[in-house]
C-alpha cells in the first residue's frame, strides 16, 4: 500500500462512483462489481489506460457476500459503493427489505470488517419516499453501528428496535460512525443532468471529524440569467436558445434583479460541445468512440426527451431496455432523436476516453445506473480532505 488513500469499491457498475472518488484522491484496493458487461467495461478501460481505471486492480467478478474482507482491517481508508437500487427505484416494484437485490446488509459488513475511516454510499431518490421512512432509519443505524449484527431468523424491524435501544441506551462501545445523509441534484454541482441521489457519509467517531455536504456551485438561475438576461449563453453558442418551456422559465429569468453568485446549471448543448451531429454527420461522428445514430426514437404525451439549452432529463437504464424518454434529445425544431452512448456518457461527466462494453442497450444501462463522476469527485474532495488532515 502507498501512501495514497486506499479504499474498496462495492458494486462498482461501469465505474462513475469509484472513478470520481480516484480522481479526489482514494485508489482502490479491490473492486467489486457481479454484472459481466460492467466488469468488461472496467476491464477494458484498463488496457486502454482510460485514467483513472488504468490504475485499479482487476475487478472481482462475482457476489459480494463470497468475498472476505477481513484482511483490510486497518489497512482501508474509505468504503465506498451503491448498493443495488432497484428496490427503491421509482421504476421499480418497491419491495425493499423484502427484495433479495438489497445488498445494504452486504455494505455494512464490509465496513465492519474494514473498520475504514469513513465510508461513502449512495442509492436513487427513491430510498427517501415516505412509505421507506422506517427503512431508511434502519440502515442509517445500522451503518452507525456496524459491530450490532442481525440475528439468525431476526426480522429486520426486531433488529432496528435493538438498534434504537442501543442509540438511545448512551452506552458508548464498540464501532460507531457519524453518518449524515442528504438528497443531491448532480446539476448544482456541475454535472449537465438533473440527476437526484441520495448520498450516506460516515465518519468513525473517534476521528472527532466535522463534516458537512459541499454547497451547491452551480444553479438554475445563473443559466436563466445567462440564457435570457445577459445573452451570455447564446453567445458563447452562437446559437438563438428555444427552450420549449420558455415562457415559464423566461418569467422565472425576469424576477432575476442580479446574476447569482453560483455559475450556471450545465445544459446538454454545453456537454456536447463539439460533437458532430450522428445522425446528419455520421463520418464525421466516427471519430468519436460509441458516437453512433440510434434509429427509432419518437415523441408522444409524456416522453419528450430532453431540451437542448436545459441539463438532461435523469438518464434511465430500465429493466427491459431503455425507457427512451428521458433518454432522447428534444432539439429546438421540436424533432427528437436518442442520445449516444458518448453524449450519455457527457452527460454522466465520464472521460472521453471512457469506452463503454456492449451494444446501445447495454451501455445505456450502465450509464443509467451510474454515478456522475464530477458529483463524486466533489463529494470525495471534501472527505479526502477530512482525512488527511487527520493522518
Amino acid at each position: 500500500m502507498n501512501s495514497q488513500l486506499q479504499s474498496v469499491e462495492l458494486f462498482a457498475g461501469a465505474g462513475g462512483l469509484g472513478m470520481g472518488l480516484c480522481q479526489s484522491g482514494f485508489l482502490p484496493a479491490k473492486v467489486v462489481e457481479w454484472d459481466r458487461w460492467c466488469c468488461d467495461t472496467i476491464r477494458e478501460n484498463r488496457r486502454q489506460d482510460a485514467n483513472p481505471v488504468t490504475m485499479w486492480p482487476e475487478p472481482i467478478e462475482g457476489d459480494v457476500r463470497e468475498v472476505d474482507f477481513r484482511l483490510l482491517e486497518g489497512k482501508i481508508d474509505l468504503v465506498s459503493g451503491g448498493p443495488p437500487c432497484q428496490p427503491f427505484s421509482l421504476g421499480g416494484k418497491h419491495r425493499a427489505h423484502a427484495d433479495h437485490r438489497d445488498m445494504w446488509g452486504e455494505a455494512v459488513r464490509v465496513v465492519r470488517e474494514t473498520k475504514p475511516p469513513a465510508f461513502v454510499f449512495e442509492n436513487v431518490k427513491g430510498l427517501t419516499r415516505a412509505s421507506f421512512a422506517t427503512y431508511l432509519a434502519y440502515i442509517v443505524h445500522q451503518l452507525t453501528y456496524p459491530e450490532m449484527v442481525r440475528r439468525f431468523d431476526e426480522e429486520w424491524l426486531s433488529h432496528l428496535t435493538r438498534l434504537e435501544a442501543h442509540h438511545t441506551s448512551g452506552r458508548e462501545t464498540g464501532l460507531k460512525y457519524n453518518v449524515v445523509s442528504r438528497v443531491l441534484n448532480a446539476a448544482d454541482y456541475g454535472v449537465p443532468q438533473r440527476r437526484e441521489r441520495v448520498v450516506f457519509v460516515g465518519f468513525r467517531e473517534d476521528l472527532g471529524i466535522e463534516w458537512s455536504f459541499p454547497n451547491a456551485t452551480h444553479s438554475l438561475d445563473a443559466l436563466l440569467w445567462d440564457q435570457f438576461r445577459s445573452r451570455e449563453y447564446g453567445d458563447r453558442h452562437s446559437a438563438r436558445v428555444i427552450n420549449l418551456t420558455a415562457p415559464r422559465l423566461l418569467s422565472r429569468a425576469l424576477k432575476l434583479n442580479e446574476r447569482p453568485a453560483t455559475e450556471a446549471w450545465r445544459t446538454v448543448r454545453d456537454a456536447m460541445g463539439e460533437l458532430p451531429d450522428p445522425q446528419h454527420q455520421p463520418v464525421e461522428a466516427q471519430r468519436f468512440f460509441n458516437h453512433r445514430y440510434q434509429p427509432g426514437a419518437r415523441s408522444y404525451p409524456g416522453h419528450t426527451g430532453s431540451p437542448l439549452d436545459l441539463p438532461a432529463k435523469t438518464l434511465k437504464a430500465g429493466v427491459h431496455g431503455v425507457p427512451g424518454g428521458e433518454n432522447m434529445l428534444l432539439r429546438t425544431d421540436g424533432s427528437v432523436r436518442y442520445f449516444t452512448v458518448r453524449e450519455s456518457a457527457r452527460l454522466q461527466t465520464f472521460p472521453d476516453n471512457y469506452r463503454l462494453h456492449g451494444s446501445w442497450t447495454e451501455s445505456m444501462r450502465q450509464l443509467g445506473n451510474a454515478v456522475p463522476v464530477e458529483l463524486a469527485r466533489v463529494i470525495g474532495e471534501g472527505v479526502a480532505r477530512c482525512l488527511t488532515k487527520k493522518s
